[in-house]
């Protein structure tokens, strides 16, 4: 699903108060989504140095969490690379 079809696609009342609780939280921390997709980029290089993930299957996104705002990613694991010594 591309950005623009989250933000505005159809969908139902709870979809669309989902996508508002994201545009807010996204406002309070002040990132645009240039710097997000950036901050994405890196992480999943990181993360890639130690096992091969799915890139086509990686949720990253911020929320609030108990008055926090919190980063939540989900990267699939396809396996343990090999580990330089």
């Amino acid at each position: 699903m591309s950005v623009f079809s989250r933000f505005f696609g159809r969908g139902s009342k709870d979809d669309a108060k989902a996508r508002l609780k994201m545009l807010l939280v996204h406002d309070a921390v002040d990132l645009t989504p240039r710097e997000m997709a950036a901050m994405k980029a890196e992480v999943m290089e990181v993360i890639a140095r130690y096992v091969d993930i799915d890139k086509e299957d990686v949720d990253f996104r911020l929320e609030r969490l108990s008055g926090e705002i919190a980063l939540v990613s989900n990267v699939p694991v396809r396996r343990v690379t090999a580990r330089a010594v």
